[in-house]
């Protein structure tokens, strides 16, 4: 990319469409960033996406699946898992925060000529490149003093994982499937999160991993569909673009295969302890994961941005509904 420039102080409208408060096109309406948070920091938490809360759901919810599976593996759910999933729980609103930061600082001219990601923090002006650089550092460096209390083979799968967090925002530069390295990075707190709660990396972990790869292929593919007009312009590639009016097919395949590899997943963790009704309950978590996605399935139009935004959105719910089966058979 380019070499560090200023954005100017008064953004031309084919620049920016960000409204004068600085809120982003597609924040949450009300969300406590733009109403609450001190003025000055409101451009930092909006490069952390603080004001779209969902991103963080989505790559918290595989580490959350994963100490739960984890704790049934070694038979027993104690304080370190909690203290595990407070961990996850802010180590993703940090590596998210971090991730987002340099994914805005590479995309600052493709940003600049989408009309979705017009009003961002640093093609509208409100941040400079180096400004972000500097708040990124902030929130890697404090996500890694988290990661230090995880185990040994948890933080060096932490260090490993920057390579694939570096490497995503180039991804639609040079493959129609930039989805399938959002998968590899998003749900690396899945192996991540298992190994700190089992010390090892096995089969369950992998299952997980695959699983949670597919799953975000199925929603991330909805949400670029927001965008493919733009993309078309610029060149950026996308599962999206690459699938087209063929996209439901394609959807339905990663729903299935989702789902088993997630039933996978919990056999390989839950069976051995031959404890039937804990295996039963268990299970319903990807049969309750499988009928949200059909139910977003149904509700598909990916001609609609509006829509395609809330069913991405509803990806928090899907991944709930398996981490609440999954808590609950811990407890039988």
């Amino acid at each position: 990319m380019s070499s560090e420039r200023q954005a100017p102080e008064a953004s031309t409208p084919e620049m920016t469409s960000a409204p004068v408060t600085g809120q982003v096109h597609d924040a949450v309406t009300g969300n406590w960033v733009d109403t609450r948070a001190p003025a000055a920091t409101r451009p930092y938490l909006r490069l952390s996406r603080a004001d779209r809360p969902i991103g963080t759901w989505l790559l918290l919810i595989p580490c959350w699946w994963a100490v739960l599976l984890g704790a049934s593996v070694n038979g027993a759910f104690g304080l370190r898992d909690v203290w595990l999933m407070v961990g996850c729980a802010l180590g993703a609103w940090l590596m998210r925060g971090a991730g987002c930061t340099w994914n805005d600082i590479t995309d600052r001219d493709f940003d600049a000529s989408v009309a979705r990601t017009r009003s961002r923090p640093i093609p509208s002006g409100q941040v400079s490149v180096k400004q972000a650089g500097v708040w990124m550092a902030v929130q890697a460096l404090v996500a890694f003093a988290i990661l230090l209390s995880f185990g040994p083979l948890a933080i060096g799968l932490g260090v490993a994982s920057l390579a694939l967090v570096a490497i995503y925002p180039f991804a639609k530069r040079f493959t129609w499937w930039p989805q399938v390295f959002l998968g590899l990075a998003f749900n690396w707190g899945a192996l991540l999160a298992y190994a700190a709660t089992t010390g090892r990396i096995d089969r369950v972990a992998g299952f997980l991993y695959l699983c949670g790869i597919a799953w975000t292929l199925f929603y991330d593919t909805i949400y670029a569909h927001q965008d493919k007009e733009d993309d078309a312009l610029i060149g950026v590639k996308s599962t999206a673009r690459l699938f087209g009016s063929d996209t439901a097919r394609w959807l339905k395949r990663f729903l299935v295969i989702s789902v088993v590899l997630m039933a996978a997943s919990i056999v390989e963790a839950v069976a051995p302890q031959e404890n039937i009704l804990r295996l039963v309950v268990a299970l319903i978590a990807p049969w309750a994961f499988g009928w949200h996605l059909v139910w977003q399935m149904a509700k598909l139009d990916t001609e609609n941005p509006d829509r395609c935004m809330m069913l991405f959105r509803a990806n928090r719910d899907t991944g709930l509904l398996a981490a609440l089966f999954l808590a609950a058979s811990l407890f039988l």
